[in-house]
């Protein structure tokens, strides 16, 4: 079985073990997106959207965000973890779509990755899910799972993107990170991944190491 095929079968098996396989941090807009997926660096989606239901019924646009101090923001975000870093990159991309781009997070992805505190994982996040321009998502479920299932063979999150592009269809590439992340969470763990019960072990070079 070629890789291509491989990865048409392991989606199609966790999409029936994962239907509900989506987006999990609460927004309602492109900056509210920008905003939690920032905070979600280091932190559980659960914490964010926590931590976000009451900053966002507080402060509202990039204005709003643009004008706190950094002590009064990192003191609101202070549970989601590195909240000085995350203060400071949440407020200088506050500023710079409210001066730059009229209040609105910009659309282009040579753009978003100009902004403070902004990678691929951020940009490909926020133009999936708020402008339609399906990208793959790596962060650490997917480095993790990728590299077990034998489809990538490097840590590095840039060069599993693209090679994650040329073997999983378009139309699949917004899920696949779900499915993954869903997946990581339940069966294949950082640690003690159930690899017994794992609905893909058949596919999994790791699986077939252990045996």
């Amino acid at each position: 079985m070629n890789t291509k095929a491989k990865v048409k079968k392991i989606i199609s098996i966790l999409e029936k073990e994962f239907p509900d396989a989506r987006i999990r941090l609460n927004h309602s807009n492109p900056f509210e997106l920008l905003v939690a997926t920032i905070l979600s660096a280091q932190c559980t989606d659960e914490r964010v959207n926590i931590v976000t239901k009451e900053l966002f019924s507080n402060y509202k646009t990039p204005r709003d965000f643009a004008n706190l101090r950094p002590e009064e923001l990192e003191k609101l975000i202070f549970s989601t973890g590195y909240y000085k870093s995350k203060a400071k990159h949440i407020i200088e991309c506050s500023r710079i779509i409210e001066k730059e781009f009229n209040g609105q997070v910009p659309s282009e992805i040579e753009t978003l990755l100009k902004l403070p505190g902004v990678g691929r994982k951020t940009a490909n996040v926020i133009l999936s899910h708020s402008f339609d321009k399906p990208g793959i998502v790596v962060d650490t479920h997917v480095i993790r799972i990728t590299n077990r299932l034998g489809l990538v063979n490097t840590k590095n999150p840039e060069k599993i993107e693209f090679q994650l592009i040329e073997i999983v269809p378009k139309d699949k590439w917004v899920v696949f990170t779900h499915l993954l992340i869903a997946h990581g969470r339940k069966f294949c763990t950082s640690r003690n991944p159930k690899c017994d019960i794992c609905p893909i072990h058949s596919f999994c070079d790791h699986y077939k190491d252990l045996v």
